[in-house]
């Protein structure tokens, strides 16, 4: 009886990466405890400057170019599509900026080789890294508590790219905002029921910029229509519930106060209060409304993904057995 391997596949995203792209390869283990074989696949995304040659003279394993300049989702997501094609069975994603500390890769996979979790994410130490400025570091943790609540998972660091997932989990992805996929995935697992765990990791010195990250105001931008995206996609009744909730009380408030005036004996009419007062119920009545449609669209969704799921594990396992028949013959 032939004995079952593990496959750790080491992806990752580059877009003109080529003067940090040598020491983020550097640095990754050749091996893993518990990982049969590592390969690195390296996701170039339309660089214009040395990345393919870096990547060919290290010898990376697998090469997937982009063509053209398609986006960090995209090229996360290409990479997951690529490594299962592989025969990946544990796939980490890390950056190309050598920020993550490849040293703790073991202990990344760790929990999905002790069946523990199928997704690990590392977490930073936010307040101990000197790169981040106060404010981003209150952005930070502010859109890790949303995403806490939005996923009812327990990751302290959504927004970190060190993550891990088995061949399971990877087969389940699917990204859809093209800024980030670190936010949407989270929320993706809690939803989908897949574990997800994380554990604390260290970070090396910046070799420049977040390229996320060009200005404050403009994070602060981006991040709020990403979680309002993934709100109204993966949480639609709550969503609209809290919002029809506010012109509701209102219209409540102003009523009660209408009525209570109406009763006093005060001279004045109040109609315009009373037309507030129905105007703003209706509008958080429409409001719930629409979360309930929203939550029975929600429903079709799942479904359609369910469908994408097999089709994509249909196609993957008959290329991998394609790929060995070849090989054996």
């Amino acid at each position: 009886m032939t004995k079952s391997t593990t496959k750790l596949i080491i992806q990752i995203p580059c877009f003109n990466e080529a003067e940090t792209l040598g020491i983020t390869l550097d640095a990754l283990p050749k091996s893993v405890p518990g990982v049969d074989r590592v390969e690195v696949l390296i996701i170039d995304d339309g660089s214009v400057d040395d990345t393919a040659i870096v990547a060919k003279n290290w010898g990376v394993d697998h090469v997937v170019s982009l063509g053209a300049n398609r986006g960090l989702a995209r090229a996360f997501m290409a990479g997951l599509e690529a490594s299962l094609k592989a025969g990946a069975d544990i796939i980490v994603n890390t950056d190309a900026d050598n920020q993550y500390c490849a040293d703790d890769i073991p202990k990344l996979v760790q929990p999905i080789l002790l069946r523990q979790s199928e997704i690990v994410v590392g977490a930073r130490p936010i307040d101990q890294i000197r790169d981040f400025s106060p404010a981003k570091k209150v952005l930070q943790k502010f859109g890790s508590w949303v995403v806490r609540l939005a996923s009812d998972t327990n990751i302290p660091d959504a927004p970190s790219g060190f993550r891990a997932f088995s061949r399971d989990a990877a087969l389940q992805m699917n990204v859809f905002n093209e800024y980030t996929y670190t936010l949407e995935t989270i929320i993706q697992a809690g939803q989908k029921g897949i574990p997800i765990t994380w554990v604390p990791i260290r970070t090396n010195g910046y070799l420049r910029p977040s390229r996320l990250v060009k200005s404050i105001p403009s994070y602060i931008r981006r991040s709020i229509f990403t979680i309002l995206r993934i709100f109204l996609a993966y949480k639609p009744l709550r969503f609209f519930l809290m919002a029809g909730s506010v012109p509701f009380t209102l219209g409540f408030l102003l009523s009660v106060r209408w009525v209570f005036l109406f009763f006093s004996g005060t001279p004045r009419s109040h109609v315009p209060s009373l037309i507030l007062a129905a105007i703003t119920i209706l509008v958080g009545v429409q409001l719930w409304i629409l979360g309930l449609v929203a939550d029975v669209l929600s429903v079709n969704r799942k479904l359609l993904e369910e469908i994408q799921v097999r089709s994509r594990r249909a196609d993957i396992d008959a290329e991998i057995l394609a790929r060995t028949t070849e090989t054996n013959s």
